[in-house]
């Protein structure tokens, strides 16, 4: 079997490919329309974000056999139609959960104790304690959104502080010792944190909103490392600024690309200006399942994948 590799990754991926036999060949700089004129000669892609693989593509791709995606969603795969085609989907959202628990824990952490603030101050020769006395996180109530891998994981992350840890998520009876699942009203009336765990669907896109924000009984904190177009963030610049939402971490941004290798332009809204300005929001550039074990293990999981189906 020939595979194309789109996007750079771990180099264990292409070594332990090629001991199991399968014929590797990189390409990470053809356009799409390149790429497309040749895909009928291979057998599978493996990718992270940089095109979207759409009707046409595999319209193109007529001997492909599976699409592994180095990352944990497939949102720039058109899913249906690739398995109405019989292409098998892979994705490896177990090679980066613990990264993102971590991170989801750090940013949340740093939030309530002011950390990104003081630190900007200190090193601006300003010395102001009772301006950065923060809050703790024992004694409140976490909700996360969606409990799949990630949510599991930043769940699993709290199991050391006095927390009470709500889930939220369409699929029934997921809730397991580190979270009570609950029923969306409940979840709105409870919580003093949200964390947004969720892939990208029509379900979850702009899911973040003002009628939402406003449902909720407390003004509370918000934590998003899953998908930036899942937050209007005008409506959250409105939340921030009534004190509805009391700070966000932010390692998602709904002006990214698709690839979510930059953001759409250098001259970005107004909205974004003010989060930028915020003390009480910190934002990083879509890196929370993006450290060097991660890089492994997604690498890693993708070749299980494709020797447990193949092999």
């Amino acid at each position: 079997m020939k595979i194309l590799h789109l996007d750079s990754n771990h180099e264990l991926l292409i070594h332990q490919l090629n001991a199991l036999g399968f014929v590797n060949h990189e390409d990470y700089t053809s356009s799409k329309s390149e790429v497309e004129a040749k895909i009928d000669q291979y057998d599978g892609i493996v990718l992270r974000s940089r095109f979207t693989i759409d009707k046409q593509f595999l319209d193109a791709a007529t001997n492909l056999k599976f699409i592994g995606r180095v990352g944990a969603g497939l949102e720039n795969i058109d899913c249906e139609y690739a398995e109405s085609k019989g292409v098998f989907l892979i994705s490896a959202p177990e090679g980066n959960r613990n990264a993102v628990g971590e991170h989801a824990l750090g940013m949340l952490l740093t939030l309530f104790n002011k950390l990104n603030k003081a630190d900007a101050e200190v090193s601006s020769g300003k010395w102001l304690r009772e301006d950065n006395r923060g809050i703790e996180l024992d004694g409140k109530t976490v909700g996360l959104i969606g409990y799949g891998n990630m949510g599991k994981a930043f769940a699993k992350k709290l199991r050391g502080f006095d927390v009470e840890v709500l889930c939220y998520d369409i699929k029934p009876n997921v809730g397991d010792e580190n979270a009570r699942q609950v029923a969306l009203r409940e979840f709105q009336d409870q919580v003093d944190v949200v964390s947004l765990h969720t892939p990208q669907t029509p379900l979850t896109l702009n899911m973040i909103q003002t009628d939402f924000i406003n449902q909720f009984k407390k003004s509370f904190w918000l934590i998003n490392t899953a998908r930036g177009k899942s937050v209007v963030t005008q409506d959250l610049v409105l939340a921030l600024k009534s004190g509805k939402i009391l700070g966000a971490g932010l390692d998602v941004l709904e002006y990214e690309k698709a690839s979510f290798e930059t953001l759409f332009s250098e001259k970005l809204p107004e909205a974004f200006q003010y989060l930028i300005d915020n003390d009480a929001v910190l934002l990083s550039p879509h890196v929370a399942g993006w450290t060097i074990e991660s890089k492994e293990k997604l690498a890693q999981t993708i070749v299980d994948k494709i020797t447990a189906k193949f092999c």
